[in-house]
């Protein structure tokens, strides 16, 4: 009989937390129990799950007794102060708050790209969950460079609104109502208005003048791939979208890589889906990857600028392919090959 596994969500009554809950049922995971954790203003919401309305519980740090396997979709500082708790209880954590990603003691990973890191877990009990704009990036990367070493990156994220959460979903469906009907807005979540607007600002600014969501997507990609000396530069921008991110990359590799390479090494990786033929106006759509757990790529051309350089155009869930799904298949992985 197969085993079942007691999971916990720390932020359940999240975004990403809620869509764990629907991912966990659609995948059909091995759930014997399931417990939803938050911090106390959101206790007295519940969620659905096979059949079942599950109370969301008041987060704690004696929470974890007799649980497996715990998600945190939370803020950073429950994710440093709770992460070791569980993992004292016995649990091993996958987290996607951002707080271990860089811990060198600790995997960050996607499953597709490199999943026998998952096996380093037994470090700390943590397994990191990438940026999302950076499980997107990482997928084609990894096709082109299997073929010929990516010797150079240039990327520009188009970022929705919904990596920020529930209140920034709010806040942009408040604002273009305002916005169409003629009356002044207000901005809380991001520095100025979003709604009809695109800001060059994810996270805050360093002194070198890139924002940390910048850096984070450069040293992200670098320890995924294994290449801490690749050359990547990258630019976030916040878009005016509610689910679904867009990415213009720019690779250089070591041979020349023809566009019809690029699209056959694309089609044959997992989690990749080309849509590719400008002809007809096929290109990756954020808003036709809403929903759907593929990182589609196209607008697959030769950089004619250097003599082995491609542009591609990329979208993808950010919440579910991004962070949710994403989680859930190292939990898959983890429970299938080392638990």
């Amino acid at each position: 009989m197969n085993k079942l596994w007691n999971i916990a969500i720390v932020g359940a009554a999240g975004t990403v937390g809620a869509e764990l809950v629907s991912i966990l049922e659609e995948r059909d995971f091995p759930v014997g129990t399931l417990q939803l954790f938050a911090s106390a203003g959101s206790v007295d919401e519940t969620l659905g799950f096979r059949g079942e309305d599950l109370d969301v519980l008041e987060l704690s740090e004696d929470c974890f007794a007799g649980i497996d396997l715990v998600f945190f979709t939370s803020d950073i500082e429950d994710s440093r102060s709770l992460c070791p708790s569980a993992v004292a209880a016995g649990a091993v954590c996958i987290d996607c708050s951002g707080t271990w990603r860089m811990d060198p003691e600790v995997p960050l990973v996607v499953p597709e790209v490199n999943p026998g890191d998952i096996a380093q877990y037994r470090n700390r009990g943590i397994i990191a969950n990438p940026g999302s704009s950076t499980v997107q990036l990482v997928l084609p990367l990894k096709a082109l460079d299997d073929f010929s070493p990516v010797q150079r990156v240039v990327v520009s994220t188009y970022q929705a609104v919904s990596d920020s959460g529930a209140g920034a979903i709010e806040e942009l469906r408040k604002q273009v109502g305002e916005l169409l009907n003629g009356r002044p807005i207000e901005s809380h979540t991001y520095p100025h208005q979003i709604g009809f607007n695109c800001l060059p600002h994810i996270d805050v600014f360093l002194d070198d003048g890139y924002t940390r969501e910048e850096t984070n997507l450069v040293d992200e990609t670098r320890k995924i791939l294994g290449n801490s000396e690749m050359k990547i530069t990258a630019t976030a921008v916040r878009v005016p979208v509610f689910y679904g991110n867009g990415e213009s990359i720019n690779v250089e590799t070591a041979a020349k890589i023809t566009p019809e390479k690029a699209r056959e090494l694309f089609a044959s990786f997992p989690g990749l889906k080309v849509v590719d033929e400008p002809g007809g106006n096929l290109y990756p759509l954020p808003v036709e990857t809403a929903g759907t757990d593929l990182v589609s790529v196209g607008r697959i051309r030769q950089d004619l600028s250097i003599g082995s350089g491609l542009n591609l155009w990329t979208a993808a869930d950010n919440v579910r392919k991004g962070t949710a799904t994403n989680a859930v298949q190292i939990a898959e992985l983890l429970i299938a090959q080392y638990l």
